[in-house]
């Protein structure tokens, strides 16, 4: 580098204390912060004042031109500009940065460096591309702006200071990102442009400036949004990350940790090696925050990646027991079994940088162009763009080049905003569905690291090494090998294809396969591949996460656009017939009344280019006949949906579900943690028929076993940091509550109670069985001891005999078991969920097979206590419930509660009514449900509200049963065992915070939340959507029909037409896509919640839409027609000028229908907008647009004229509501 500044060797210090090995560069030496440099070295180049022309400035000085110096140092801002582009401009623009919000992408990045410099080197590609682009454009203006603009210097000059503000103000909204809630940055941005609109147009003494014309402010705008691009396209120019020489440097070492010098040790057992750098450092007083770590490559070399990924793959047990079994394998990736990794940040940099991370390479998403080429296959398009050719092939022909390319140009633009709207459409909700997929993908995984095992890591996260814990429901998330658990059943039919369940074990089947799901049990599992590594990783890189779902609802506007298409296209037809015969018998006249068609007499170029004309009319009627602003429509307000439903708390994992949602008549749902808090407290113990409130009172022998019974048999755990500090408890809520409880009244030591036993079998909680068992070897005596533990009756019925608070054993008796049947009653009735521990010791010879038993003891038991749990009801639900009923909706609660707090919950919740019993048909159990005939279910499936004790099966024949009778049934799960409910419902909702990943893949909406008032606002989106595409429907059918029966009596009867193709264009696609973006910024409305559920069967065009489109559409045939024909002597004007009134009518009846199409609420700004922008555009298209659009501008009175015209259509719609259809 040249232009480097040299300092003395003096100034320079090694990097380190200790000797290092200095390899000998060329002798460049850098400036140091403490010293003054001795000399400098300056590199002049020969053009540096390559501007000054030596001879003129020479003569300018000897012969004294002042005017030539006061030329030479004009300035082009003045004091007053200056002022306004860097304090009053600036100060708006602070203004609008201060009212914005935190935003989510705050999250992700790295904390703010105190030592990088204020102006990063990425704020200088910005600054430096905006301001080379601000210069290059004020530097060409202000030497060939005259000519460009042919405008004299002053407007020149005003030219150049409005485009830089304007600059300054399309640079401050490139700053921000994109937000449409921050309503005060806009507004101040607004303040900004009015400000500038006012000192250029109104301010001209003060500011020295000239007013503008249209043009010249368009140009403004233009010139200054390529500002926009400009800052887009700058963020693909590479940069340096850092902004001293070592900083740059080190961001280019790939393979290089930085880490704080206090905290360095060894990575790995082997000890690590510092590079040696070179001795090159600023002087400063401060020392380095960092050391170089160089990650060596051999750090696993015992281990062949190649041969561990095959050997899990392909099931060697051989070749596992070669490198030593899973303990081997284990050491060799240096973790500890019991402990996991030590999660330290360079210990799992250290894995990913030799195994890979587990992600996958995914298919590149569509892009922008995908879509815009897509939208171009559109047949409608094919037809305007050909219609766009011919017309300027016959334009120029006709009119010369200079005014012949501007109908087709019209034409063009009109195509290219259809195209762009369509495109950004559809990328826009591609990019939605990749976000959401992105969510859904990010599971948590429970790891076990640095001893801790209740550490939730997302599976991108996992790495080589790690211990992971699985249980029913999860998904393996990296191929790996069994540690230890018990009866774990995995379904694997994911990879290979065969049904059924595989048993994982430690003896026979070690190998776990990412991406197959755990059927049942629970295990701890060596991850040994992760990501590409690994068959599901392979498999999901080839598979395009894009979709080309249709919904029902689109696939029904498709089918209505074909037939009225089809219509259109028949009409078309006929017309040109007609056309053609009148023309070639000679009933046809030119402008000047002569007979068009002579016979042999007519040049072959004038009956070519009158044959031209009917067929372009005929094409015109085709086009106005197909209404292709549905599909359209349909696309924004899905998506639109989509993103207000994520911000209820609802991810559509399936498209059709947003609509399928307004048509729900029955939902079925859980209890716990939807209709309650899933907030779970043990506030009821008892030991035998007593209540315990203290642990004092319970006899040692007693208070072991019940430790024994919570510590045991459950697959939470219980963590504590230090002495002194708090208990974290891990686990379902249930096992949460127990553990806290056992831990804080009953003085628990987990760990403890672990250690003096040891684990034979173990039976986990499932849905069916409602209760959980461990077998267990005491270490003490060698005894032999079954626990169970689960629904109080269900254990109750499993029991003989029961200890009472002083420990003694008393038999069970019939009036003793009718005694503890009241207390669980009792304790249900509170809403409190009741759960048994009960105990049996088995003598050895009793045992079986030892370690072997499949099958736990199940009888003659003896019950040591019943705890009872509170978990209120979530504030909101009753309101939430009785939301649903009044839209129609029927809430049943399905549990596996017993009778008396299901029915307990379901009051509380408003799902029953006080008067109604436990003995009558609206609450029974699943068993009985299961046994009645086919007959009965479907007799007295609609009047059941609540069943309780349900298994999944029960809720799965519910959900039949309800679909046969012809109800569109939703239905809420969040266990493995409910996916086949969840598939079998028209809409399955899974729990987000605890269903299981096999739930949530069978569903078709998460709630994320698990809140039912969530469920509830779901349901009015749904008919959000539908309601909305009906009243877009009956907009553009109104436009359709009215365009084209004005079109063809206009053709038949005066031989043109009366809307051109850029007319209906307009008409037809650019307002009705206003219209579709009004009706999508909406959100849903009270009255949605009164209606019923939407008619799956009912037709999508109602009768009530026939009336209002037949009504206005019959209007604005009558007016379009009565101006065709009289519109010259009712208003006194020429053909030109009426046939800009019927277009303008036209489009303003669109827009007062459009709002007659919606309640009028004040809240809803974007509509109101929306409309604003349809207004303005009309505007501009009248008044600005003559030579493109054909069009002649307007008195204020014919203005007037028009909107009251329009305005009828406010009446019309009210007064057809009475009309009976």
């Amino acid at each position: 580098m040249s232009d480097i500044l040299l300092t003395n060797i003096n100034s320079v210090e090694p990097m380190f204390d200790e000797p290092t090995t200095v390899s000998k560069p060329s002798k460049r030496w850098r400036l140091a912060s403490a010293t003054t440099p001795s000399f400098v070295v300056l590199n002049v180049q020969p053009d540096a004042f390559s501007g000054i022309d030596q001879t003129s400035l020479n003569a300018m000085v000897r012969k004294k031109k002042v005017d030539q110096l006061l030329e030479a140092h004009e300035v082009l801002f003045d004091v007053l500009s200056l002022l306004w582009l860097t304090l009053i401009l600036d100060t708006l623009c602070a203004i609008a940065l201060a009212t914005q919000q935190p935003t989510k992408d705050l999250k992700e990045g790295p904390p703010v460096s105190q030592t990088q410099p204020l102006i990063t080197n990425i704020m200088w590609r910005n600054i430096l591309s905006q301001a080379v682009y601000q210069i290059a454009v004020g530097l060409t203006l202000n030497f060939k702006g005259e000519s460009i603009f042919h405008v004299n210097e002053k407007v020149k000059n005003t030219l150049i200071l409005n485009i830089s503000a304007l600059c300054q103000v399309f640079n401050l909204v490139n700053a921000k990102k994109l937000e449409k809630k921050n309503k005060l940055f806009w507004g101040t941005t607004g303040i900004a442009i009015v400000l500038e609109v006012v000192a250029v147009e109104f301010f001209k003494k003060f500011g020295d400036t000239e007013r503008l014309s249209w043009g010249q402010w368009a140009a403004c705008i233009g010139v200054a949004a390529v500002s926009w691009p400009i800052g887009f396209l700058v963020k693909y120019i590479p940069f340096w990350s850092c902004g001293t020489a070592e900083e740059v440097l080190l961001g280019c070492m790939s393979d290089i940790f930085l880490t704080n010098t206090n905290s360095v040790e060894p990575m790995l057992d082997e000890p690590t090696t510092v590079s040696k750098p070179s001795k090159r450092r600023l002087a400063s007083a401060t020392t380095p925050s960092f050391v170089v770590l160089n990650v060596q490559p051999d750090a696993f070399s015992g281990i062949d990646q190649t041969s561990l990924n095959a050997m899990v793959r392909e099931k060697n047990v051989d070749q596992l027991l070669v490198a030593g079994g899973v303990v081997g394998v284990a050491g060799a990736l240096k973790t500890d079994i019991k402990n996991g990794i030590g999660g330290a940040v360079d210990d799992v940099a250290l894995r990913q940088a030799a195994f890979g991370s587990n992600t996958y390479q995914r298919q590149p998403a569509k892009s922008l162009i995908h879509f815009a080429v897509e939208a171009c296959k559109d047949l409608t398009i094919l037809v305007l763009l050909l219609c766009a050719t011919l017309s300027l092939g016959f334009g120029i022909k006709e009119q010369g080049l200079k005014e012949g390319w501007y109908d087709s140009a019209s034409i063009f633009v009109a195509v290219l905003l259809v195209i762009s709207v369509s495109t950004v459409s559809n990328f826009w909700q591609n990019r939605q569905f990749q976000r959401l997929s992105k969510v859904s993908n990010n599971i948590k995984v429970d790891v076990v690291r640095n001893g801790r095992s209740d550490q939730q890591t997302s599976i991108f996260d996992i790495v080589v090494g790690d211990v992971v814990c699985v249980k029913s429901g999860d998904q393996v998330p990296a191929d790996g090998l069994f540690l230890n658990g018990h009866s774990l059943q995995v379904d694997e039919s994911s990879m290979t294809g065969k049904g059924g369940c595989v048993e994982v074990n430690s003896d026979k089947n070690p190998f776990l396969l990412s991406g197959t799901k755990v059927a049942d049990g629970y295990a701890r599992m060596l991850v040994t591949s992760v990501g590409m590594n690994t068959t599901w990783g392979q498999t999901m890189s080839t598979i395009s996460g894009d979709t080309n779902e249709h919904t029902p609802l689109q696939a029904r506007l498709h089918k209505l656009t074909s037939s009225i298409g089809k219509v259109g296209l028949a009409v078309a037809f006929l017309v040109l017939v007609v056309l053609l015969v009148r023309y070639f018998t000679g009933n046809t006249e030119d402008e000047n009344g002569n007979q068009e068609f002579i016979g042999s007499k007519t040049k072959v170029v004038d009956m070519v280019n009158s044959v031209v004309r009917i067929i372009e009319a005929a094409v015109t009627i085709v086009i106005a006949a197909i209404p292709e602003g549905l599909s359209l429509a349909v696309t924004l307000i899905l998506a639109s949906s989509m993103e207000g439903m994520m911000a209820d708390q609802a991810m559509v994992r399936k498209l059709s579900a947003c609509e399928t949602m307004g048509s729900a008549t029955t939902i079925c749902t859980d209890k716990t943690g939807i209709l309650t808090l899933n907030q779970m407290e043990v506030t009821k113990f008892w030991l035998g028929q007593d209540p315990v409130e203290v642990s004092s009172s319970i006899s040692t022998n007693l208070l072991n076993l019940i430790h024994q019974g919570v510590a045991l048999n459950t697959f939470g755990s219980v963590y504590r940091a230090i002495s002194g500090s708090k208990f974290e408890f891990s686990g379902s809520p249930i096992e949460k509550a127990i553990l806290s409880w056992a831990v804080r009244k009953l003085d628990m030591d987990m760990e403890t109670t672990k250690l003096s036993c040891t684990i034979l079998h173990v039976e986990p909680f499932n849905s069916e069985k409602k209760r959980s068992g461990v077998s267990m070897r005491s270490n003490a005596d060698n005894t032999i001891h079954v626990h169970w533990k689960g629904a109080a009756e269900m254990i109750l019925a499993m029991c003989s005999s029961y200890y009472d608070a002083s420990g003694s054993m008393k038999d069970l008796d019939d009036g003793e078991r009718m005694k503890f049947e009241q207390i669980i009653e009792g304790m249900a009735s509170r809403s409190l969920r009741c759960i048994a521990f009960a105990h049996k010791q088995i003598p050895e010879e009793d045992h079986g097979i030892g370690v072997g038993l499949k099958k736990l003891k199940e009888d003659n038991l003896t019950l040591i206590g019943l705890v009872g749990i509170e978990d209120p009801c979530r504030p909101g639900v009753r309101e939430a419930v009785e939301t649903c009923r009044c839209a129609g909706v029927d809430v049943k609660m399905i549990t596996g509660d017993n009778i008396f707090i299901a029915r307990a919950i379901a009051t509380d919740c408003g799902i029953l009514r006080p008067d109604q019993g436990t003995t009558s048909e609206v609450v029974v159990e699943g068993e009985v449900f299961r046994k009645y005939t086919p007959e009965e279910r479907m007799e007295k499936v609609g009047k059941i509200r609540v069943m309780a004790r349900s298994s999944p099966f029960d809720k799965h024949l519910m959900v039949q049963c309800l679909k046969q009778k012809g109800h569109v049934v939703a239905v809420t799960g969040d266990c493995t065992y409910d996916a086949p409910a969840l598939m079998e419902a028209d809409i399955g909702l899974c729990m987000g915070i605890q269903g299981t990943q096999v739930a949530k893949e069978s569903s078709d909406i998460i709630i994320l939340d698990d809140n039912f008032d969530s469920i509830a606002r779901v349901f009015m989106w749904g008919r959000f959507v539908h309601y909305n595409v009906q009243k877009f429907i009956q907009l553009q059918l109104t436009a359709t029909l009215a365009a084209l029966v004005i079109n063809v009596v206009a053709v038949v009867s005066a031989h043109e037409v009366l809307f051109d193709v850029l007319s209906l264009l307009w008409l037809t696609l650019i307002l009705d896509t206003l219209c579709a973006i009004a009706l999508a910024t909406q959100q849903p409305t009270k009255d949605l919640k009164e209606g019923p559920p939407v008619s799956q069967t009912q037709p999508l065009i109602t009768n009530i839409m026939w009336r209002n489109i037949l009504s206005q559409a019959v209007y604005q045939i009558a007016v379009g027609l009565t101006l065709n024909f009289k519109g010259e002597s009712i208003f006194h004007v020429n053909e030109k000028v009426k046939n800009t009134l019927i277009f303008n009518i036209s489009a303003l009846c669109q827009v007062f229908n459009l709002v007659n199409a919606k309640k009028l609420e004040k809240k809803n700004k974007l509509f109101w907008g929306t409309i604003g922008i349809a207004i303005v555009l009309e505007v501009v298209a009248v008044e600005f647009l003559k030579k493109f659009g054909d069009t002649e501008r307007l008195s204020w009175g014919q203005w007037a004229a028009c909107i009251g015209v329009a305005a009828v259509s406010w009446p019309i719609g009210f007064l057809v509501n009475y009309i009976p259809v």
